[in-house]
C-alpha cells in the first residue's frame, strides 16, 4: 500500500483531529481513544467540511450542515441527511447515499503515515 508520511504522530493528542493534504485529496485525521483514523475530510452528501463535526462515543463522525452521520472505522453510513426537519430527507435525495471514504493509517518511527488512496469496504 503506497502511503504518504504526514506529521509526528506526537502532534495529535487524543481528541484531536487534524486536515492533511494526501495528493490532490483533503483527509481528516481524528485520534479517537488512542487509535488514529484517517477519513475524508468533506461530507459525501453535499461535500461540506467534516472537521467540525461531532465525534461520537460509538466511533462516529457527524456532519455539522445535515446530520449526516458515519462510522469512522468503515465510512458506513449510520444516517443521511436528516435535518433540517421536513427538509433533510428532500436534500438527502439530491445526492445519493454514499459511504465516507476512510484511509488505513499507521504510525513507524513516531511518525503518522496515511494511506494514499481510500480503503475500499
Amino acid at each position: 500500500m503506497d502511503m504518504l508520511k504526514v506529521f509526528p504522530v506526537s502532534e495529535l493528542p487524543e481528541g484531536a483531529r487534524r486536515v492533511v493534504n494526501v495528493g490532490l485529496r483533503k483527509v481528516l485525521v481524528i485520534n479517537f481513544k488512542g487509535e488514529i483514523l484517517a477519513v475524508d475530510s468533506s461530507c459525501p452528501h453535499m461535500r461540506f467540511p467534516l472537521k467540525d463535526g461531532k465525534v461520537t462515543a460509538d466511533c462516529g463522525i457527524i456532519c455539522p450542515f445535515h446530520h449526516s452521520a458515519f462510522d469512522l472505522k468503515t465510512g458506513d453510513v449510520k444516517e443521511w441527511a436528516p435535518w433540517p426537519p421536513g427538509l433533510g430527507p428532500i436534500l438527502g435525495k439530491i445526492a445519493r447515499e454514499k459511504a465516507l471514504p476512510v484511509y488505513a493509517t499507521k504510525v513507524e518511527d513516531d511518525y503518522l503515515w496515511v494511506s494514499k488512496q481510500p480503503s475500499l469496504y
